[in-house]
C-alpha cells in the first residue's frame, strides 16, 4: 500500500467522526472567510466613493478621532481652490440620519452644493430614464433630496414623492445610481439644508480635491503640504492614505481578525481532539510501523497529512458556504443597499492559509506523540 493510500484509508476509517470533524472545521472556516469578505467589501465600498469621482486628495480636520465626523470650515474651500495645481474642490457634509416612519436607521446622508461637480458623476436611475442625465436639484431652493437607487428600492419611492426628515417633508428630486454601493444606499441633500437640520452651519466634514492634470505629473505630496500650510488644523491626505488610515476600516479589520482568531482556536482544538483520538486508537498499528523500520519523521508526516486532508476538505466546504452566505447577505434589504461582501482570490487564499495553520496546530501534538511510540507498544497491544 502506497503512502497516500494509507493516509486516505486512515482518514476514512471512522467516516462518521470524519464527517463531524470536517463539518465543525468547515463552520469555523465559513465564519472566517465570511468575516474577511465583509471587511473587504466594506473597504471596497468605502474606496469606491472616492474612485467614482476621481478624487486625489481628501482634506479633513487635524486631530479628529473619526475623520468622517470632522468639522472643517466651509470658507477654506475657496482658499484651497485658489492654490496652484488644484483643478477643483467640493465640500461634503456627511451625517447619518434615520427614516423613522419607514423603520430605516443609520442612513448615510451627504450634503452637497446644488451645483457641485460631484453630482455630474451620478446617473439618473428613475424609471424611463436611460441614465443619460445626472439627477439635479430644482432651482426653487426648497427642501429636496436625491435618493440612491438601492435605498429607493427599500423605500419604494420615486421622484415626486416625499420623505420626512426631522418631521420636515422633503421632496424626492431624483433617484441616482453610483459606482459605489455605499452611495447607492444614501441620501443627498443640498448642503445648506443639511447644515441647518444638523446644526452645523458653515461646516463640512471634508473637502474633496482633484488635482490639475494639465500641468504635468501629479504631485499629491506637494498639494497636501500646500493645503496644510493654509491652516495647521487641516489634515490633507492622498485618497489611498485617507482610506487606509481610516479608523472605521481599522476597527473592522481588527474585529474580523479577532473573531477569526477565536475560530482558529476552536478549529485547532477540534482537529487536536480528532487526531489525538485517532493516534490513541492506532497505537498498535503505529508501533508495528515503527517495528518494521518506519522512521519517526515518516510517522509525523502521516499524522500531519491526515490532519491537512481534514482541514483541506473543510476549507473547500467552508469557502463554498461562505460564498453562499455572503450572497444571501447581499440580497437582504438591510445590507444589500449598503454593502456587497467581496470574497475574492486573496480572501480565499487567506482562508486556505488559516485552514492549513489549523491543521498543523491541531496535528502537531498528536504527531509528536505518535512518533515517540516504541515498537514494544505494539506487542503490549497484541498481548
Amino acid at each position: 500500500m502506497r503512502f497516500p493510500e494509507l493516509v486516505c484509508r486512515n482518514v476514512l476509517r471512522r467516516p462518521f467522526r470524519t464527517m463531524l470533524t470536517v463539518a465543525a472545521l468547515a463552520t469555523a472556516m465559513m465564519a472566517i472567510v465570511t468575516l474577511l469578505g465583509i471587511c473587504n467589501g466594506f473597504k471596497r465600498a468605502f474606496s469606491d466613493v472616492y474612485g467614482a469621482h476621481g478624487i486625489d486628495v481628501v482634506v479633513s480636520r487635524q486631530g479628529s478621532a473619526d475623520r468622517l465626523s470632522s468639522a472643517v470650515e466651509a470658507a477654506v474651500i475657496d482658499q484651497i481652490q485658489a492654490l496652484p495645481a488644484i483643478d477643483r474642490t467640493a465640500g461634503v457634509l456627511l451625517e447619518t440620519l434615520s427614516l423613522e416612519q419607514q423603520g430605516i436607521y443609520g442612513v448615510p446622508t451627504m450634503g452637497l452644493n446644488p451645483g457641485s461637480w460631484l453630482l455630474d458623476d451620478y446617473e439618473s436611475a428613475a424609471e424611463g430614464n436611460g441614465g443619460e442625465v445626472s439627477p439635479r436639484f430644482s432651482q426653487s431652493g426648497g427642501p429636496e433630496l436625491l435618493v440612491g437607487r438601492n435605498l429607493a428600492r427599500r423605500l419604494g419611492i420615486k421622484p415626486g414623492d416625499q420623505l420626512l426628515l426631522f418631521d420636515e417633508p422633503f421632496e424626492v428630486a431624483g433617484v441616482f445610481r453610483s459606482r459605489s454601493v455605499w452611495e447607492n444606499g444614501s441620501l443627498i441633500l443640498p448642503l445648506a439644508h443639511l447644515q441647518r437640520l444638523t446644526g452645523r452651519d458653515g461646516q463640512v466634514t471634508y473637502v474633496n480635491v482633484v488635482l490639475d492634470r494639465a500641468g504635468g505629473p501629479l504631485d499629491p505630496a506637494a498639494a497636501t503640504a500646500a493645503i496644510e500650510a493654509l491652516d495647521p488644523r487641516l489634515l490633507a491626505l492622498a485618497t489611498a492614505d485617507f482610506v487606509r488610515t481610516d479608523t472605521r476600516l481599522k476597527l473592522a479589520d481588527a474585529m474580523a481578525w479577532m473573531t477569526s482568531l477565536v475560530a482558529v482556536i476552536i478549529g485547532s482544538v477540534g482537529a487536536l481532539n480528532t487526531m489525538l483520538t485517532s493516534v490513541h486508537e492506532r497505537t498498535r498499528e503505529i508501533g508495528i510501523l515503527r517495528a518494521i523500520g518506519w522512521p519517526r519523521r515518516r510517522i509525523v508526516l502521516m499524522i500531519l497529512a491526515e490532519s491537512l486532508c481534514l482541514v483541506g476538505a473543510a476549507a473547500v466546504l467552508g469557502g463554498v458556504a461562505a460564498l453562499g452566505l455572503t450572497k444571501l447577505l447581499s440580497l437582504t434589504a438591510a445590507a444589500g443597499g449598503m454593502l456587497v461582501p467581496a470574497i475574492d482570490l486573496p480572501i480565499m487564499a487567506q482562508g486556505l492559509a488559516i485552514a492549513l495553520g489549523i491543521g498543523l496546530l491541531g496535528a502537531w501534538l498528536p504527531a509528536r506523540r505518535a512518533a515517540r511510540l516504541q515498537p514494544t507498544a505494539a506487542f503490549r497491544e497484541i498481548t
